[in-house]
């Protein structure tokens, strides 16, 4: 383990309403790293200690997840946004470049689209934005099953409760095709989405979705996605979040990593870093 990545702290901080467990690392040009579904801060841990050499490293629990308050509401985009907003202000970050994966991708693209000021630069991974065009290929068989069952209020964590790491091992294989985690990060994460309170929590970022969507519709409706962008892909979503991108974006890059699943931080990160360092600290900022 690296000396950055050992000197990591855990903090709670207290934004937009809610309590923010949150790990920092490093010093410098601030770089907020936004996990998704079933992760916590953790996911980040292969790339944490590289980027605090050069970079004041913020990776936070989302709202209602891991060490962060069980919100009743608030998991649509635009109250992720405010979250992610009003913890840079709290830290004392003034901007960032912002990096997001699977669910945080919404709230990261609304952030950098309705106040570009605090985004530096943006990095979106392995997810969709709503129902913008674009990714009607990789929706033609369909929407994945579990948005539908994670979707209906009550339902799935009624039936997941005591069954919870047999539920999450299912998405951690299939998101490294087969490699799975480390251990010690699969049980952090085991416990972070045990019980019924936990997974409902979880669950509503499924349940906010159409309201997301809306969000997202109206948004690039009024204005354009100006901050420098990079779109990364793997497996399954590949370039359907680039190609969603595309007719919003003045300054978009894309990249698809091969031979990786959808936890890219965790499957790939000898061939996430390279381009995440190249484009941060990339000279036209």
């Amino acid at each position: 383990m690296s000396a950055a990545q050992s000197d990591i702290a855990i903090r709670q901080v207290a934004a937009n309403g809610i309590e923010i467990s949150v790990a920092l690392a490093g010093d410098g040009p601030a770089v907020l790293l936004l996990h998704g579904f079933p992760h916590t801060w953790q996911l980040w841990r292969a790339v944490i200690g590289p980027l605090a050499q050069r970079h004041r490293v913020i990776a936070p629990d989302l709202r209602g997840l891991g060490g962060s308050t069980r919100a009743t509401d608030g998991y649509d985009a635009r109250a992720l946004a405010d979250d992610a907003a009003a913890l840079l202000t709290a830290l004392g970050e003034p901007r960032a470049t912002v990096v997001a994966i699977d669910a945080a991708v919404p709230a990261a693209f609304l952030l950098a689209l309705r106040r570009p000021g605090p985004v530096d630069r943006l990095v979106l991974m392995e997810s969709l934005l709503g129902t913008l065009p674009g990714a009607e290929t990789f929706l033609a068989g369909g929407p994945p099953w579990w948005f539908g069952f994670h979707a209906v209020p009550g339902l799935a964590e009624r039936v997941l409760a005591g069954n919870e790491p047999a539920y999450l091992d299912w998405f951690l294989r299939i998101g490294t095709l087969g490699r799975g985690v480390p251990e010690a990060i699969r049980d952090a994460f085991v416990a972070a989405y045990t019980g019924v309170e936990s997974l409902r929590c979880a669950f509503s970022y499924y349940r906010a979705m159409p309201e997301t969507a809306e969000q997202i519709r109206a948004a690039v409706t009024a204005t354009r996605l100006t901050v420098p962008t990079l779109a990364i892909g793997a497996h399954p979503v590949g370039d359907a979040l680039a190609s969603q991108l595309r007719p919003v974006a003045d300054d978009l890059r894309s990249h698809l990593i091969p031979d990786s699943g959808h936890i890219i931080p965790l499957d790939r990160p000898d061939a996430l870093l390279p381009l995440l360092t190249e484009f941060i600290d990339s000279d036209n900022r």
